[in-house]
């Protein structure tokens, strides 16, 4: 074991504050940019969660937020031209009103309804599913139970994060856009912070007046015979398309989805400010930490100069030790971040954590460490071996 991380282990609280000051750095960048990814997650869920191996839309959409009014309805057929396309059907959307009707008599007198409360009535937007066995628009979390239920006439499901704000509970009915309709199962893992959103089969949606019927649909969902050629199916038919649409892998999209939220100036610049902001105060509390705690063994550094080691050994292992405190300090932050991101999920906010943000930022972390490792070398200058004669 070498001796900066035989110093990391047995003097651990000295560097304490300095692997916290870069915890806490990490924990603020990881939030941050985890949060407004999440956000986007929580609107691309149902296609990324999918059966789907190719989605086809707009030959102009960069991600799914874009897609613009769908693609025309007659594309479906044209799809099918490719030996390989097994099953085609458009992910339609929805939008209305939902009500609650709990204790809501409507004979009631206005002075009576004051009393009791207004029911709950909220803006949502509603996710359509084909209640075939199988289909290509059922996300794979989905329950054989909860397909069931939705294919029951006027159903619906609800995310469980939504229910206190919509005022409803499994079993109940609601009104959605002046029709009743039943909560019959709730769904876990599709939280939306923005808009509630309910769930509803298309036949049930159909039923209701609002079925899609119109020369556009949405981005069509192809199910393939090999799953494992989405990605030359996807160039086949651009090609057949000649323009017309284009063609993503399910993966391509999601990619896509991802980088979309980048693109928006605000966030740049309030993650851009949080880095800045994390940086300063990274390096300003580990500097001074590591240089308190260098001047603390300033006698142990000087007794390895009087025993021959150079002062080039001495910088290198303040290097070193820095190097270790970074690596303890990228674990907590991480160890922090999931321990507020399962805070969030609950509360339904997504903090979505992909491995490239994960390296990216650990490396910031070490790298922060490092610098202020090369900043506290200055002390070791104090380290003369004359001093032991004091």
């Amino acid at each position: 074991m070498s001796l900066a991380l035989s110093t990391l282990l047995f003097e651990w609280r000295r560097y304490m504050a300095a692997v916290m000051a870069l915890a806490l750095s990490g924990l603020l960048v990881l939030a941050m940019t985890g949060v407004f990814l999440g956000i986007g997650k929580g609107f691309t869920a149902q296609i990324e969660r999918s059966r789907a191996d190719v989605i086809v839309m707009q030959p102009g959409a960069k991600n799914l937020m874009s897609g613009g009014s769908g693609v025309p309805r007659r594309f479906i057929p044209l799809v099918y031209n490719h030996r390989e396309v097994v099953e085609v059907k458009p992910l339609d959307r929805g939008f209305g009103q939902l009500q609650s009707v709990k204790n809501y008599d409507p004979t009631m007198s206005q002075a009576e309804r004051a009393r009791q409360g207004a029911p709950k009535q909220e803006q949502v937007s509603v996710q359509i599913v084909d209640t075939t066995p199988g289909s290509v628009t059922i996300p794979t979390d989905y329950s054989r139970e909860l397909v069931d239920a939705l294919r029951q006439p006027y159903t619906i499901a609800i995310d469980e994060t939504a229910l206190p704000k919509l005022g409803v509970k499994l079993g109940e009915k609601a009104l959605f856009n002046g029709s009743t309709v039943t909560v019959a199962a709730i769904t876990q893992g599709y939280p939306n912070m923005m808009q509630p959103s309910i769930v509803m089969s298309r036949d049930s949606l159909r039923m209701l007046g609002q079925g899609a019927n119109g020369p556009r649909v949405g981005p069509l969902m192809l199910k393939l015979r090999d799953p494992t050629q989405a990605r030359r199916v996807a160039a086949d038919l651009n090609v057949l398309g000649r323009g017309d649409w284009r063609a993503w892998t399910r993966q391509e999209l999601a990619d896509a989805n991802a980088s979309a939220m980048f693109e928006e100036g605000i966030l740049v610049i309030i993650i851009g400010g949080c880095v800045v902001l994390g940086t300063i105060i990274g390096i300003a509390i580990t500097w001074q930490t590591l240089r308190g705690a260098i001047m603390a063994n300033i006698k142990e550094f000087a007794s390895l100069r009087a025993l021959g080691v150079g002062m080039g050994s001495l910088n290198r292992i303040v290097m070193e030790l820095s190097f270790w405190v970074g690596v303890v300090g990228v674990g907590a932050a991480i160890l922090l971040t999931w321990l507020v991101s399962l805070f969030a999920a609950a509360n339904a906010v997504i903090i979505s954590l992909p491995p490239v943000l994960l390296v990216i930022v650990g490396g910031g972390l070490i790298v922060i460490a490092m610098l202020s490792g090369l900043l506290s070398m200055g002390v070791l200058k104090n380290s003369q071996p004359a001093d032991l004669l004091r």
